[in-house]
């Protein structure tokens, strides 16, 4: 069901001074350098940088767990107690995202490649 939490996305509100930092932080430039997403690729682990995050309804940092059937992974989540959070969505070539949380509140993010 699952390879692992592979990618952590953070909610910003300044895209530059996010990115001139988490550069620093990591000692890399970004592999993704675009106005609605910042991506940065360290050691296997992807840290994205969302200027959008805060009104998706983000208040922290949210790990995504990669999954090679979203739309089996989020039903079996629901399934289990889980509470929607963010549908089912593309979020370029074919990526799909989604985040639930369970009933501590804490987010579950999912991602499956294109």
């Amino acid at each position: 069901m699952t390879e692992g939490m592979k990618t952590i996305i953070y909610p910003v509100k300044d895209l530059a001074e996010a990115k001139a930092l988490y550069s620093e932080l990591l000692g890399v430039e970004p592999v993704m350098d675009e106005a609605y997403y910042v991506g940065f690729r360290v050691g296997g682990q992807d840290i994205g940088l969302d200027p959008h995050g805060h009104s998706k309804g983000m208040t922290g940092p949210v790990g995504y767990w990669h999954v090679d059937d979203i739309r089996s992974a989020v039903s079996a989540l629901l399934g289990a107690g889980a509470e929607a959070v963010q549908d089912i969505q593309d979020v370029g070539g074919g990526k799909l995202t989604a985040i639930v949380k369970d009933s501590d509140g804490n987010t579950i993010g999912l991602i499956q490649a294109a």
